[in-house]
């Protein structure tokens, strides 16, 4: 990082680096090598003082690293860079593959079809951006040219009677019913999409004021073996 007139190095992990700026790594410990702030590094040369007090407004060394590594500009080979965008290319692949299902079918795809069909889109990994982030960019440049959407969660919803038509109209829309019974309260067994799933229990939560409950019967609506394109 270049501030002040000067340059200023930290030794860490990159792997550990690239975790820590994704908030997965919490453990400062796990990523530096050293709290020494450095002009140079791979010379050993340390930064002043002075320079430091210059140039961030401290000379607390922990400060200076945490923000350099928040801030600065991680050095990698071509090699390592190559390898990290290939990491995670294959992480997204894995992860929408996780997710998403045929909807005609319900079956799952292979891993290898979704990278497959994320190199015919012409995708391109954004190291600066979450994996979580990018796979819902996939999903939605890979539903022009295939059947693919996220997997539906099964949900039961158990609804008061006072309250139990009102609050159904008013979830309809995000929801596909499957199976509805009055006992002594409405028990709707529904599908939906994952995206809802804080909004319904939200509101079901505060429009019974508790004494509704939403359970989740399964994360994912799919069926066995895996799909396949021909």
């Amino acid at each position: 990082m270049k501030r002040a007139g000067k340059r200023f190095e930290i030794a860490c992990y990159k792997n550990k680096a690239v975790s820590w700026r994704n908030k997965v790594e919490k453990d400062i410990e796990e990523v530096l090598q050293t709290h020494t702030v450095f002009t140079n590094v791979s010379k050993g040369q340390v930064a002043k003082k002075e320079d430091l007090m210059a140039a961030f407004g401290t000379d607390d060394q922990l400060e200076v690293c945490k923000e350099i590594l928040a801030k600065g500009d991680l050095q990698v080979s071509e090699k390592e860079r190559g390898s990290q965008l290939e990491s995670m290319f294959r992480e997204i692949a894995t992860m929408v593959a996780d997710k998403c299902v045929n909807p005609e079918t319900k079956r799952p795809y292979t891993v290898g079809l979704i990278e497959r069909a994320m190199k015919d889109v012409h995708f391109s990994v954004n190291p600066h951006k979450s994996t979580k982030q990018q796979v819902l960019d996939v999903i939605r440049l890979l539903k022009p040219t295939m059947q693919i959407e996220r997997a539906k969660m099964r949900l039961k919803l158990v609804l008061p009677t006072k309250e139990a038509r009102r609050i159904r109209e008013r979830m309809l829309p995000l929801i596909t019913v499957e199976q509805e019974e009055w006992n002594v309260d409405l028990e709707i067994v529904c599908l939906i999409d994952p995206g809802h799933f804080r909004e319904i229990d939200e509101s079901v939560r505060a429009e019974t004021k508790g004494r509704g409950t939403v359970e989740i019967i399964s994360l994912k609506d799919v069926e066995e073996g895996d799909e396949k394109l021909t």
